[in-house]
């Protein structure tokens, strides 16, 4: 149900007698109207760090986002939470995500801050725009309920808040060939017993490509539409088909130390980061290349990562096909970003190599409109079992592992950190924005400096789609925006951003006001303080330096933290309040 009653572009009939020919005039106005307003098209990846795709220093096939970033804006200091469903919370309500009851995972903290349930005290964007006339499609990735079982309440899933059409998952990770929580609006279904969808070979990312082609091939075209597509990939397990890994076979095998070195030197080149931003250095744990034990293994986990990106990007291109076939590309401002930075998570990766049996199916088989009820699966649909370990070789169904730390620390080129933390590494992320009819023809294919936020996307989709943003929605008070437009940085102009940003999660805390960021690890961790004009590689500790400026900016984000409900740092289930 939307927040608010549709802005009515039907003009009320007073008088029988109206000529056919007054109708279509007013037909046409409306349908001008209607284009003046964009169609609006946020894509967002999972757990890939800054550098991973082409257009960003990767060396990763991506012709559909280099190309949108040619025609388009590359924002160079742009920035997500660092972790999936803070990102996720955040994107879609235009708060930070403690303000959206997200300040961790999935869990009930104690705290309103740390629901794990998208709050009501909060609008989605497709509940702020549907008043504006916008139809509203979701596919892909959820995750801001823990709500994820097909019996269980449906009270915050895309339909309930304000989605029109949903194709994807509502849990956070899983199987690409058998995800589970897999649903089409408000049913959980299974992939093998889709009416809707019966591809020969299923693979999620497909899917999710798919299905939101599908999804604007269907839209009627005299209403702008809102589409959110969260793709999956590249989180792990690490999942691809041999075609897509076959196109990065010997790509990798020089290791982990000379391809962080050459993106580097490429970034440098296409002037994404200054020479003055050094390289960091190899994490302390990981081994020089030379020294690592299993180098096929760590070469093919990185070649079905390509693949991963690789396959998405194709996806990506079917979406913007559907749009151009609908002859509408022009007017279509497409966003793409990542939800956090390069995962160090060791998925999969420890204990005893096991492996696949040389027999059949050696369990039983799942029926195909059974459903998959599991992050992990313990078993294939066609009956053969999940296995994890060093040197287990990813790729297929049967395998479930992550690409590692080593790597990780290549996909966040040139920074330090990962998914979790709130240095640079884990919380920088691509923006490419594309629209033809909004970004002046002498802006396109240039970088824009200013810093962003997930904060500003909800700013700028109700900006340019001219609705309003709400103070109330079903009865629950709302709370107000906290991004700026990024309009003004399309045609080169100043955001005019008052107030800093800021970040936490599990204790990592940040706050980035003007070239200045305050950053600490853990919720003991020091202060450490950068400037990051000079240092965003962040190897250069000045805090000591500059003592009242470390102190004046830890103290404002003790502000933030107490007015956005980040406090009490790292709550745990045991303290528990009432609701």
């Amino acid at each position: 149900m939307s927040c608010c009653s549709y802005r009515n572009n039907i003009a009320s009939v007073a008088i029988w007698s109206l000529t056919l020919a007054m109708a279509l005039v007013g037909l046409s106005e409306r349908a001008r109207g209607a284009a003046a307003r964009p169609n609006i098209v946020i894509i967002l990846a999972d757990d890939m760090g800054y550098s991973d795709i082409g257009c960003y220093g990767g060396e990763i096939h991506t012709p559909t986002l280099d190309r949108l970033a040619a025609n388009g804006l590359r924002f160079t200091q742009f920035y997500n939470t660092g972790r999936c469903c803070p990102t996720r919370a955040s994107l879609l309500t235009g708060l930070f995500p403690h303000q959206a009851g997200i300040g961790h995972m999935m869990n009930d903290r104690g705290y309103d801050g740390y629901r794990g349930d998208l709050t009501r005290h909060s609008v989605t964007i497709a509940e702020a725009l549907k008043p504006a006339g916008y139809a509203a499609y979701m596919v892909g990735k959820w995750h801001v309920t823990p709500n994820q079982g097909p019996n269980g309440s449906k009270h915050n899933w895309p339909l309930q808040r304000g989605f029109d059409r949903f194709y994807g998952t509502i849990h956070g990770a899983g199987s690409f060939y058998d995800p589970n929580s897999l649903t089409r609006d408000n049913t959980m279904i299974s992939p093998y017993a889709d009416p809707e969808y019966r591809p020969k070979e299923f693979f999620y990312t497909d899917a999710i490509s798919d299905n939101a082609a599908k999804f604007i091939e269907q839209h009627d075209s005299s209403q702008p539409f809102f589409m959110y597509v969260a793709f999956t990939a590249a989180h792990w397990p690490m999942h691809a088909r041999p075609k897509n890994i076959a196109k990065y076979q010997g790509v990798y095998d020089q290791g982990w130390d000379a391809i962080r070195a050459k993106r580097y030197q490429r970034m440098l080149d296409a002037g994404l980061i200054d020479p003055n931003w050094k390289l960091s250095p190899r994490d302390s744990r990981s081994p020089e290349w030379s020294d690592a034990p299993l180098k096929p293994w760590e070469i093919r986990l990185m070649e079905v990562y390509a693949a991963m990106v690789d396959c998405m990007d194709q996806g990506i291109g079917k979406i913007v096909d559907a749009v151009q076939r609908k002859g509408q590309l022009d007017n279509t401002l497409i966003f793409f970003l990542q939800d956090n930075g390069g995962c160090a998570e060791a998925m999969g990766r420890r204990g005893e190599f096991l492996p696949r049996p040389t027999n059949t199916a050696v369990l039983k088989p799942m029926k195909p409109d059974e459903l998959q009820p599991d992050m992990i699966p313990k078993v294939t649909r066609d009956g053969y079992p999940v296995r994890q370990g060093r040197g287990v070789m990813a790729g297929p169904a049967d395998t479930y592992l992550g690409y590692g730390l080593s790597w990780a620390n290549v996909s966040n080129t040139p920074f330090r950190e990962y998914k979790h933390w709130v240095h640079e590494g884990g919380i920088s992320t691509p923006l490419v924005v594309h629209w033809p009819a909004g970004i002046p023809v002498s802006r396109r294919g240039k970088l824009e400096d200013q810093p962003g936020h997930l904060i500003d996307l909800m700013a700028t989709c109700v900006d340019v789609a001219e609705a309003s943003y709400p103070t109330q929605c079903q009865g629950h008070k709302i709370t107000p925006l906290e991004g700026v437009s990024l309009r003004p940085a399309f045609h080169g102009k100043a955001l005019g951003r008052e107030n800093p940003l800021f970040w936490e999660h599990e204790g990592n805390r940040a706050i980035r006001q003007g070239d200045w960021k305050l950053v600490a690890k853990g919720k003991n961790g020091p202060w450490e303080l950068y400037d990051l004009k000079a240092d965003r590689s962040e190897l250069n500790d000045v805090a000591k330096k500059h003592p009242a400026r470390t102190k004046e900016m830890a103290e404002a984000w003790q502000a933030w933290a107490r007015r956005a409900q980040v406090l009490p740092l790292v709550p745990r289930r045991s303290q528990r309040q009432k609701k």
